[in-house]
């Protein structure tokens, strides 16, 4: 054991040398000082990260309502989870892509207030499709779907790209924890107004949810208001969000910020820099190897999460179930388990000792260890057909919460530590190419989801 403790951490090339360590580090604090921190910057990049993945874990914590909407289609209602997944990770990496190979005459903040107004838009038309256009046959509300599941997607793009390199100039890594605990409360909010609007429809329901005989995984058919109210939320979130960078793109200390290699005593501190130094993604790679595979695998791994969620139900017999353990409920709440795991594991990164920062090849071990969690759903209840462990609390807990857990530890390490790894003029485009990264791996594992789904 003492050898292989001494291999993770014998990684010099992650260690600043001493010589080193005064020049770096008194432009960093001459960086910070003259950009101290703020806890509204800090609220307000926490509010970037909720409506980032908001849409994403609206999506996924709406999975009741939507199968309420496919049940007369066999296909759709098994295939529409995957299909979802599939859309949204290819549509990110694609806008990824492109925009990462647009570095010059980049103005992230536009593609940061493009992505909240496509959202917008998106979430207002879900909830008129709720009272409005409730007659539309199946298929056409699947097509409509997937082109919201497109439109949200090009969104997430647009704002994974801009924030990430925006952030990165800020010079605090404090920051960008801030956006990767918003994403994890964005995980949280969802499915908590997910199972209230569920319960109180329910509630107010005199005949059982279980003598409507839903086949196993599926929920029965909910009221409309409650999924209104769960849609226009959504919208809430995103103008908030707006109005909130919209303010903080006109602080003068803000725009300074993002050009610390130039004269801060310039006469006009406030005027943006016009282009970008394009930075080979090459070097990047190199540069970032262990962070940029750990944060691609741990992603990768993330993505079945979904799908099996989506399939596994209460060991409870149907006759015994009390509201919260119909499907229609449980569903959200195995979301719940999971985000909260992935919230907490989040904030652990902001505990200086349990930072693996400096040590990407052991992060990346973590990473790729976290495959072992696709065993554990083989032991619950999939579809109804029986569970080798007989425990909800087994599923919720050792499975939900400590998966949800080691995701949110690891990505949010890995998206921290790329920029104290690179120059400072690299920050931004290291920012970017760590979101590519991160897409990439969403995409490559939401391919794989379709196996998972037809299992």
């Amino acid at each position: 054991m003492d050898r292989i403790t001494k291999l993770w951490r014998n990684e010099q090339a992650y260690e600043p040398l001493e010589d080193d360590i005064t020049e770096e580090d008194n432009e960093h604090h001459a960086s910070q000082e003259n950009n101290p921190f703020s806890y509204i910057e800090y609220t307000i990049f926490l509010l970037l990260g909720i409506s980032m993945l908001w849409a994403w874990n609206m999506f996924l914590a709406a999975g009741p309502y939507f199968q309420s909407r496919f049940r007369s289609n066999a296909w759709i209602l098994e295939n529409f989870q995957a299909a979802e997944i599939s859309v949204s990770t290819a549509t990110t990496l694609g806008s990824m892509l492109i925009l990462t190979r647009l570095q010059a005459n980049a103005s992230y903040p536009k593609r940061i207030i493009a992505s909240l107004v496509i959202n917008m838009v998106v979430f207002t038309l879900l909830a008129l499709f709720t009272k409005v256009w409730v007659g539309i046959a199946t298929e056409g509300y699947f097509a409509f779907l997937m082109v919201m599941m497109f439109a949200s997607s090009l969104a997430t793009g647009l704002c994974q790209n801009g924030i990430f390199a925006y952030v990165s100039g800020f010079g605090h890594p404090s920051y960008t924890q801030g956006i990767m605990t918003g994403q994890g409360v964005a995980g949280v909010l969802p499915c908590i107004a997910q199972i209230v609007s569920v319960m109180s429809v329910s509630g107010r329901s005199s005949t059982p949810q279980h003598d409507t005989n839903p086949p196993p995984g599926e929920a029965p058919p909910l009221n409309p208001n409650s999924a209104l109210a769960y849609f226009l939320t959504a919208t809430v979130i995103s103008a908030i969000t707006l109005l909130s960078f919209l303010y903080l793109i006109k602080k003068p200390l803000a725009l300074r910020a993002l050009k610390p290699q130039e004269d801060n005593t310039s006469p006009n501190p406030t005027a943006a820099p016009e282009t970008h130094k394009p930075v080979p993604l090459l070097l990047l790679a190199r540069k970032l190897f262990w962070l940029a595979s750990a944060v691609f695998t741990s992603f990768a791994i993330t993505m079945v999460f979904p799908v099996f969620t989506q399939q596994i139900v209460s060991v409870r017999a149907p006759a015994k179930q009390t509201l919260l353990f119909q499907p229609a409920s449980f569903i959200p709440l195995a979301f719940l388990f999971w985000n909260t795991g992935d919230l907490l594991g989040r904030l652990l990164t902001a505990v200086p000792s349990l930072s693996l920062v400096r040590r990407p090849r052991l992060l990346f071990a973590l990473a790729v260890s976290r495959v072992g969690f696709v065993g554990l759903y083989q032991l619950c209840n999939i579809r109804g057909r029986g569970a080798v462990v007989e425990s909800d609390l087994f599923y919720l807990v050792v499975v939900q919460l400590l998966f949800g857990l080691t995701a949110g530890y690891t990505g949010s390490t890995c998206m921290i530590g790329a920029s104290e790894l690179v120059e400072p003029e690299e920050r931004e485009a290291a920012g970017s190419f760590m979101g590519l990264c991160l897409v990439a791996g969403l995409t490559a594992g939401s391919l794989a989801s379709f196996c998972v789904a037809g299992a």
